[in-house]
């Protein structure tokens, strides 16, 4: 994924890296996913195209991949070949400042898509790494372009995927921009909730895979910060937090809340 301002000038050339560093091996290819019979169909990038374009994509040989926990997927700089989305699991999208910290710029959960931070300049802007054990879908980006060549429905498709990360941006430059630390707390747990609900899960209960560090970075906050803005949600009875296991008590003070601030 794209880094969280956007990329001003070309990034580095691909680093060269060592042995231990290695990239994760080729996706198997002799296991076939058919987009048509995945738990995922409506929220992966398929969706919304024709069913007849649906059967042509069922024909083409998606590799998968298993990723273990605190397993880097794709490291920044890394040369761009592969989109993933993911199946299962969720990861973290992360930049590393030139003083060696971490930012965090975003995380993906099942259906959603890793990768297109690659496309602009042919190498990875970003790293992807695993918070929890998960499986992704490995496609060709050229493959796939040839596909959406002749394809009106899955080029629509691509457009649609662009469109989504610009507005992810978006949306993140003004939660940075634009909102204090109970705001931006407030709507990361709410579209985490829309996110888990569109997906089946459960709105008001949920484990994070995430840590508070990496909560903070994703918004700009200190851990500290974090863990008082959570302490005093806990006592205005907003919800319950034991470790990262989350319960949201009261989901609709939680938009009250942000949309007064936002007025």
């Amino acid at each position: 994924m794209s880094a969280v301002f956007g990329n001003l000038a070309r990034p580095p050339e691909p680093r060269i890296k060592l042995k231990a560093e290695t990239s994760l091996p080729l996706p198997d290819t002799s296991l076939m996913m058919r987009c048509s019979a995945c738990l995922h169909k409506d929220t992966c990038f398929p969706c919304g195209i024709a069913v007849n374009d649906a059967r042509q994509l069922d024909a083409f040989r998606f590799g998968q991949r298993k990723v273990k926990t605190g397993q880097t997927l794709y490291h920044e700089g890394d040369y761009f070949q592969f989109l993933y989305m993911v199946r299962s699991g969720t990861f973290k999208s992360r930049l590393l400042l030139a003083d060696g910290r971490e930012q965090v710029n975003g995380f993906c959960m099942a259906g959603d898509i890793l990768g297109l931070d690659g496309v602009a300049y042919g190498t990875h802007a970003s790293s992807a790494i695993a918070l929890e054990d998960a499986e992704v879908c490995v496609i060709s980006y050229s493959h796939l372009t040839e596909l959406a060549a002749g394809n009106a429905g899955l080029l629509q498709v691509l457009a649609r995927m662009m469109s989504r990360e610009i507005l992810r941006e978006h949306r993140l430059i003004t939660l940075l921009g634009s909102m204090n630390a109970e705001e931006r707390l407030t709507a990361f747990l709410l579209n985490l909730s829309h996110r888990l609900k569109t997906r089946g899960y459960s709105a008001v209960e949920f484990h994070l895979r995430m840590s508070r560090a990496e909560i903070g970075s994703y918004l700009g906050m200190t851990l500290e910060t974090v863990s008082r803005t959570f302490s005093a949600f806990q006592q205005l009875h907003l919800l319950e937090v034991d470790k990262r296991h989350i319960r949201l008590l009261d989901i609709d003070g939680l938009k009250r809340a942000l949309k007064t601030s936002l007025h």
